[in-house]
């Protein structure tokens, strides 16, 4: 029998990916300057989520999320499983063919020109 976790509610389990410690540059921080990361691989969702059309999120997709609300799992020695509600989710990373909502005219014609607006 194995053990997992499962999020109740409007919440997910991410494992937040490695915190950097060397920027894109190739220079190395010290441990105190580490760059907070805030991205990680969705391990779980709740059954609520998943029944609802409104949240494109499934296991194993990269996420954005805030920290804030974050609740850490003491489940793994490495402690990096972390339970999220879904509203702190930000972004969900997609590859190849993006879905893209088209606009109509009559919603283009909602918006204003800027140069039109008053001073």
């Amino acid at each position: 029998m194995s053990d997992w976790v499962e999020p109740l509610g409007m919440r997910i389990l991410i494992r937040k990916d490695e915190s950097r410690h060397t920027t894109k540059g190739g220079i190395v921080l010290p441990d105190k300057a580490e760059i907070p990361n805030i991205t990680g691989r969705v391990v779980e969702i709740s059954v609520q989520i998943a029944r609802d059309d409104d949240f494109p999120i499934k296991k194993y997709d990269k996420v954005l999320f805030n920290p804030s609300e974050a609740i850490p799992v003491d489940f793994e020695p490495d402690n990096v499983l972390y339970v999220v509600p879904i509203e702190d989710v930000v972004a969900v990373f997609r590859r190849g063919d993006a879905k893209t909502t088209e606009v109509s005219s009559a919603e283009e014609q909602e918006f204003e020109d800027p140069e039109d607006w008053d001073e």
